[in-house]
């Protein structure tokens, strides 16, 4: 599976919460959280280039097209996670826990709760 860029994930995130959708669609909610309607042409590219990457399918309707998910979230964020504790931190989920607790982005309650999941797989 392809990584998408920064842009390409952006319009994933309303596809996959939308789950069908218009390029209308798109621009409305990503005029609603950021302010600023990004120009249609732009989002249609993108979409156009998910397409392509195989992440998204559509359906016509004359000459409009409703769009939808080929990769669901979920695979994404699984094949994601695995390519960046590869990447960063040489495959090893442990030094992945470890930066997490250091830098503070892992509360003791979300450990213990880590702790208390893998305990329950023994």
């Amino acid at each position: 599976m392809q990584r998408l860029t920064k842009a390409e994930e952006e319009v994933m995130q309303v596809i996959w919460r939308k789950e069908r959708c218009l390029v209308s669609d798109i621009l409305d909610e990503m005029e609603q959280k950021s302010g600023k309607r990004p120009p249609h042409s732009t989002i249609s590219s993108i979409v156009r280039i998910l397409e392509k990457k195989g992440f998204v399918g559509h359906k016509a309707y004359g000459r409009t097209y409703e769009y939808f998910p080929l990769v669901s979230k979920g695979d994404y964020s699984r094949r994601s996670l695995h390519k960046l504790v590869k990447d960063y931190f040489d495959g090893s989920v442990n030094k992945l826990v470890s930066f997490l607790v250091r830098e503070e982005k892992l509360s003791p309650d979300e450990l213990a709760d880590l702790l208390d999941r893998l305990k329950e797989k023994e």
